[in-house]
């Protein structure tokens, strides 16, 4: 049961992080639009980058846990 519940901590950990970097990648994009689309600063884009590297990040974890699970290592 203690795996369990660990198992389901690390998810909701990861559902956290998704929210928190898709989050920061639509206000980047936001800001980008009223920036207007060629008028991009640097910053806004390394930005923007790092939040698509998160949610790119969070999205190889979530690839190894539903393999964990389809292989019956989880539950």
């Amino acid at each position: 049961m203690d795996r369990r519940k660990a198992w389901r901590a690390q998810e909701q950990d990861l559902v956290a992080r998704w929210n928190a970097a898709l989050a920061r990648h639509n206000e980047v994009l936001a800001e980008i639009a009223l920036a207007g689309g060629d008028s991009t600063s640097e910053a806004l884009v390394l930005k923007a980058d790092s939040a698509r590297a998160e949610m790119d990040a969070v999205r190889r974890k979530v690839a190894r846990l539903k393999v964990e699970f389809n292989s019956g290592k989880r539950y």
